[in-house]
């Protein structure tokens, strides 16, 4: 007679053996209709797991994330037993769930292309209407083995061989389809309504390049059409505002096959870099920081001190002379302890806060890179506090303003803040953790903060505070953070002199706001659709005459606004000035100017908006005003 708790602490007490879905079916038939899945004390498992003993259960729906990406799950089965039927030749591989979806890989003679995806999404939904039930059962190693290879499915053969031993191989069917998988899963296909297979891409089996390359098909799923079809609809925004393409378009920089990773800079692009760095340069100055600058080779001997060697080591680029290895800096933190340690510090000097724009360079895989936003060579508006155990809670609290200050600067409203905690592969002992993991609760508590906690995800020296900020499409963005970290101060010999004369080690603050330059561009740039306000645009405002006899004061006008620090252009190419009004307005330039016998008699311009917007004739002075005031208010 198993006595079941549910989460809300109630309990009922069932005569024999029950399911997970008879359980559900006893609350309501509301909740029955609505589950895809439960826990058992915790576990995630099939509505079909039978509870013989008392235990702690919940129903696991749609409205739950862990209930959608069930739903995402089985759809990856879906497509696979599509696939299956429509190609029998091709073979399946693993098909996980992703952030918004999920994909299949397949090796398949040829690539899918638009065509397959449209017979695979149609065969799907097919499949899904015939209500097929998910079947569970568990299969010994060697009967798994022999199973898939009678199918000819190598690539299952191959995986099972990679699964450590005691682990349980489960196998899951539906209809004429059978799949090795951990699961859980919907109980039957009727649960899939709402999905959409979207792309097509290579990869190679197992990430390794080495490897045959597979066709991976990429597809979301949602628990209603409703959902799905606004994530279709910020998808296809999310296309428009890619910022690769209107990086493009707007000139703003590029990348090449010699620097895979890296970007080159054009100048349009560079002028905004150069506005966000001015302005977390006076961020800095505001907030008690002194900007340092650290080198960006240094020998593998003081890596191995800091840990990095031991943590880090696959994300590093490394380089030798005269028989001495150096390593290029993926971080500036044991650079800013350098410069903590060449000089003597007491308790009085502290907070001791260093700034750097530290251009650091990782190893990241080629597969992973992603225009701006993924890069291997990257600056950082780079911080590292100094200070006592004391003083960790009024910096975090600081930190705290400075950064949601920045970012409503931006355009970014919507923050959410987050702790990551410590990770599997780590230093430090646990009490160590308990302590720095604590600190940053405390401080947010104090600044009357709520917060998320992501387990596991903090950094291999420390736990931090992660900023999210949600864009104007409602995407979200990890940005700014802030990290305890005990052990690299005592690790490369950072000390201080305490009230009682002794020598002691100070706790590193480890933050930035915007983090890297690069991804942050490529962020507005998506989150402005390219509309960058006045204050951050390459080209403020561009000056044209209406024809050639008015080149030369369409000239001293643009001369005039780069004297006020503005940044203008005059466009004195003999064309047509609507075909130069559409050009500079597809080129998001927010005010253009332009000039006739009336606007030079006046000492004007006629003004419009890349909205288009017309603000008629304003006097140059006053217009600079305008502008200068927009600069000065961030807009």
């Amino acid at each position: 007679m198993p006595t079941i708790t549910l989460p809300d602490g109630s309990q009922r007490t069932f005569d024999h053996p029950v399911s997970l879905m008879e359980i559900a079916a006893d609350i309501g038939p509301g909740l029955a209709k609505a589950a895809v899945a439960g826990k058992i004390d915790g576990k995630l498992v099939d509505l079909s797991r039978t509870v013989e003993d008392d235990a702690e259960i919940a129903i696991v729906t749609a409205k739950d994330q862990e209930g959608v990406e069930i739903i995402r799950h089985s759809t990856a089965h879906l497509m696979a037993q599509a696939v299956k039927q429509l190609y029998p030749e091709a073979q399946v591989t693993i098909g996980p769930v992703i952030d918004q979806g999920f994909y299949y890989d397949f090796a398949f003679d040829r690539p899918f292309n638009d065509e397959d995806l449209e017979k695979i999404e149609t065969r799907m939904r097919e499949l899904a209407a015939e209500g097929d039930e998910l079947e569970r059962r568990v299969i010994e190693r060697d009967d798994a083995v022999r199973f898939f290879k009678d199918l000819g499915e190598d690539y299952k053969v191959e995986i099972i061989k990679d699964i450590p031993g005691e682990e349980q191989l489960t196998l899951y069917t539906q209809g004429d389809f059978t799949d090795l998988c951990r699961g859980p899963h919907v109980p039957h296909t009727n649960k899939l309504k709402a999905f959409k297979l979207l792309k097509v891409a290579g990869a190679y089996w197992r990430g390794d390049s080495d490897n045959e390359m597979l066709t991976r098909v990429y597809g979301t799923a949602f628990a209603s059409e409703k959902e799905l079809k606004r994530y279709l609809k910020q998808r296809e925004e999310a296309e428009k505002r890619d910022h690769r393409r209107l990086g493009k378009q707007l000139d703003l920089f590029h990348f090449q096959d010699e620097a895979p990773g890296l970007v080159f800079w054009h100048p349009r692009g560079w002028a905004i870099w150069q506005v966000i760095e001015s302005y977390m340069r006076d961020v800095y100055k505001r907030s008690g920081y002194a900007e340092i600058k650290c080198p960006q080779i240094l020998d593998v001997s003081l890596w191995k001190k800091s840990g990095h060697w031991d943590n880090y080591q696959e994300n590093m680029f490394f380089t030798e002379s005269e028989k001495r290895t150096y390593a290029v800096k993926p971080m500036n933190c044991p650079g800013h302890v350098q410069v903590f340690n060449h000089g003597l510090h007491s308790y009085r000097d502290l907070p001791i806060r260093y700034g750097e724009f530290g251009s650091c360079h990782r190893n990241e895989p080629s597969g992973a890179l992603h225009g701006i936003l993924r890069v291997r060579g990257f600056t950082q508006d780079d911080g590292h506090i100094f200070c006592t155990e004391k003083q960790i809670e009024p910096e975090v609290r600081a930190f705290h303003g400075q950064a949601l200050e920045v970012y409503d600067t931006f355009g970014f409203s919507d923050v959410q803040v987050k702790i990551a905690t410590r990770p599997e592969k780590r230093m430090g002992a646990d009490e160590v953790w308990d302590e720095a993991e604590e600190a940053l609760r405390s401080a947010l508590r104090a600044a009357d903060v709520e917060w998320e906690e992501l387990p596991g995800e903090g950094a291999f020296y420390g736990p931090k505070i992660e900023y999210h900020l949600s864009d104007a499409i409602g995407r979200t963005w990890q940005l700014g953070t802030i990290q305890v970290d005990f052990m690299m101060p005592e690790r490369l010999g950072a000390t201080y002199v305490d009230e009682h004369s002794e020598r002691k080690h100070p706790v590193m603050l480890h933050r930035a706001i915007v983090g890297s330059m690069e991804r942050f561009i490529g962020i507005l740039i998506e989150h402005h659709a390219g509309q960058m306000p006045t204050w951050l645009a390459p080209v403020q405002a561009v000056t044209m005459g209406i024809t050639d006899k008015h080149a030369e004061y369409v000239d001293a006008v643009a001369e005039r606004l780069k004297a006020a620090g503005l940044r203008a252009e005059a466009d004195l190419r003999n064309e047509k000035v609507g075909f130069k009004i559409r050009e500079h307005t597809l080129e998001r330039v927010p005010y253009l100017l332009v000039a006739g016998d009336r606007e030079i008699d006046a000492d004007s311009v006629s003004v419009r908006t890349r909205s288009g917007e017309d603000l008629g004739s304003i006097k140059v002075d006053e217009l600079i005003d305008r502008l200068k005031g927009e600069v000065a208010e961030h807009k």
